[in-house]
């Protein structure tokens, strides 16, 4: 698979928003050389120079579809635009999708990009995650360590 990066997108003081962050904060103590992981707090300009930094980039975010909490689910965004999910503002300012929409309209795509959601229940400012969340953010960080 060769050089990773993985952006956790989120904010640490908003419940299950801290998914994202949380997922590279794990993935930091554990990793390997080679894996690359940045926390982005969803500002337009800082998401897209992350992601359009070339190679294989995995970008982690809470979102709210509707789901269970605590599912996970992954899209290939070179592939196809992001669902409505990640389409939208989210509480850290503009959302995963219109970063990824933004890099496509400008042809500045990495060669592999796959977006990583996290559903979420609770995102009141100073939350803790639900526990449904923690146990998704773990099972997140598993995936993502080389075998």
């Amino acid at each position: 698979m060769g050089t990773r990066c993985v952006i956790g997108v989120g904010n640490r003081e908003r419940g299950d928003d801290a998914a994202g962050p949380e997922v590279v904060r794990r993935l930091a103590r554990r990793a390997p050389a080679g894996v690359h992981v940045l926390e982005c707090d969803g500002r337009l300009g800082a998401l897209f120079e992350a992601i359009t930094r070339g190679g294989w980039v995995f970008v982690v975010d809470a979102m709210s579809s509707g789901a269970p909490p605590g599912s996970v689910k992954r899209f290939d965004a070179v592939a196809a635009p992001l669902p409505v999910a990640f389409a939208t503002s989210s509480t850290h300012g503009f959302g995963v999708g219109e970063a990824v929409e933004l890099a496509r309209a400008l042809g500045r795509l990495p060669a592999q990009l796959e977006v990583i959601g996290i559903e979420g229940t609770s995102y009141e400012f100073g939350a803790p995650m639900t526990p449904e969340v923690d146990e998704a953010v773990e099972r997140v960080v598993a995936e993502l360590l080389p075998a």
